[in-house]
C-alpha cells in the first residue's frame, strides 16, 4: 500500500509540473500577444498624433490667413469631428455582440460619463483659447508656444497622478520649456504686419493659457482611467473621447450662437480667398485633423502615460515649424532655430530614456523567466 501511495504521489507531482509548464506557456503566449497588440495600439496612436499635431494647427491657421475671422467657429472645428468615432465604437459593439448577445452599446458608467462631460467643457474652453490666440499669431510661433504645455503637463501629472520622472524625462521637459521661453523673449520680432503689439501679446498669452489648461486636462484624463472602477479598454477610451468631443463641441456651438457665427458662415465663404468650395473643404479637413489629434492623445495616455502624450505634442512641433515656413512663408529667425534644436534635443532625450527603460524591463523579465524555469525543474 505504501509503495502504491508513493507511486501515485510521484505521478501527481509530475502531472502538476506538466500542468504548470503548460500554464506558463499559455501565460507567456498570452502575454506576448497582449504586448504585440499594445505596441500596435501605441504605433497607431502615435501616427494619429503626428497627423493631428501637424495638420490641425496648419489648417486652422490657413482658415485665418485666407479670410476667416470667426474664433468660435475655429474652436468648434477642433472637436466637431467627434461623430467619426461612432464608426470604431459600432465595430467594437458588433464584435462584443458576437461573444455576448446582451452586450451594451455604450460601456461608460454614469460616473465616467459625467467626468467626461466636465472634461469636455474644459476642452471646449481650451479650444477657444487656442483659436483666439492663433488668430493673432503665426502658426510657427503658436506651435512653439504650445510646447510649454509639456512643462504644465509634467507639473500637473506629478500633482494629479503622481507621475514618476527619470533624469531623461526631466531633461526633455527642461529643454522644451527653455525653447519656448527663448521664443517668448524674441516674440515681438515675429509680429505679423499690420497687427498691434496689444493684439500680438493677447494672442501670446491666450496661447500660453491654452497650453496650461491642456496640461491640466491630460493628467485629469489619466486620473479618470485610474478612478473609473471598471475595466479600461481601448473601446472605452474611444467612447470617452466621443463624450468629451461632443460636449466640447456643444460648448463652442453655444458660443457660436451668441457670436452669430452660423449666420456669418455663408458670407465668409463667399469672401474666402481660396474660393467658396475650398472654404468648406478647409473646415472639413480642420475638423478631421483635430479629431485625430485628440484621439491620438487619449490613446497614448491609455497605452503609456500622460507625459508621453505631452512629449509627442512638443516633439511634433519641429515638423509644424518646417511646414509653416514651406506653406505659409513665415519667418524663421535664429530664435526659432534655437527653439527647434532644443525641441529635437528634448525629444531625443526622452526617446533614449524610454528605450533605456524598456531595455531594463526586458532584462528583468528575462531574469524572472529564468528563475521560474529553474523553480519548475526542481
Amino acid at each position: 500500500m505504501d509503495v502504491a501511495k508513493e507511486k501515485q504521489d510521484l505521478e501527481n507531482q509530475s502531472k502538476g509540473k506538466d500542468t504548470m509548464s503548460i500554464e506558463n506557456g499559455n501565460v507567456e503566449t498570452g502575454s506576448n500577444n497582449k504586448s504585440r497588440m499594445m505596441m500596435f495600439l501605441i504605433g497607431v496612436n502615435v501616427l494619429l498624433s503626428a497627423f493631428g499635431n501637424t495638420g490641425g494647427p496648419l489648417m486652422s491657421r490657413l482658415y485665418f490667413r485666407k479670410g476667416g475671422n470667426r474664433e468660435w467657429l475655429s474652436a468648434f472645428l477642433e472637436t466637431a469631428g467627434f461623430p467619426i468615432l461612432l464608426i470604431p465604437i459600432y465595430l467594437s459593439y458588433r464584435n462584443r455582440r458576437r461573444r455576448d448577445p446582451s452586450a451594451p452599446f455604450f460601456l461608460s458608467t454614469r460616473n465616467v460619463f459625467l467626468t467626461c462631460v466636465v472634461l469636455g467643457v474644459l476642452t471646449g474652453v481650451d479650444d477657444y483659447l487656442y483659436a483666439y490666440g492663433l488668430s493673432f499669431l503665426p502658426a510657427s510661433t503658436s506651435a512653439l508656444l504650445i510646447s510649454t504645455q509639456l512643462g504644465f503637463t509634467a507639473f500637473f501629472a506629478f500633482l494629479v497622478v503622481r507621475q514618476k520622472f527619470t533624469s531623461f524625462s526631466l531633461n526633455a521637459v527642461a529643454l522644451l520649456t527653455v525653447g519656448a521661453v527663448i521664443l517668448g523673449l524674441h516674440a515681438s520680432s515675429d509680429r505679423p504686419s499690420g497687427e498691434s503689439n496689444a493684439d500680438y501679446y493677447k494672442g501670446f498669452f491666450l496661447t500660453l493659457g491654452c497650453a496650461a489648461l491642456y496640461g491640466l486636462i491630460l493628467p485629469l484624463i489619466e486620473l479618470t482611467y485610474k478612478k473609473a472602477n471598471q475595466e479600461i479598454t481601448y473601446s472605452l477610451v474611444v467612447e470617452m473621447q466621443l463624450v468629451m468631443g461632443g460636449f466640447a463641441t456643444l460648448f463652442c456651438a453655444i458660443g457660436m450662437i451668441f457670436a452669430k457665427d452660423f449666420q456669418a458662415i455663408p458670407d465668409e465663404a463667399k469672401s474666402f480667398e481660396l474660393g467658396e468650395v475650398r472654404y468648406y473643404v478647409v473646415l472639413v479637413w480642420c475638423a478631421i485633423f483635430w479629431q485625430l489629434f485628440f484621439l491620438g492623445a487619449v490613446g497614448v495616455i491609455f497605452c503609456v502615460h500622460t507625459l508621453l502624450a505631452g512629449i509627442l505634442i512638443a516633439g511634433f512641433i519641429p515638423i509644424t515649424e518646417v511646414l509653416s515656413v514651406i506653406f505659409f512663408h513665415e519667418k524663421f529667425g535664429s530664435d526659432k532655430g534655437v527653439a527647434l534644436i532644443l525641441s529635437l534635443w528634448g525629444l531625443a532625450s526622452y526617446s533614449y530614456g524610454d528605450y533605456f527603460a524598456a531595455k531594463q524591463k526586458k532584462k528583468e523579465a528575462a531574469l524572472r523567466a529564468q528563475i521560474l524555469e529553474e523553480y519548475t525543474r526542481n
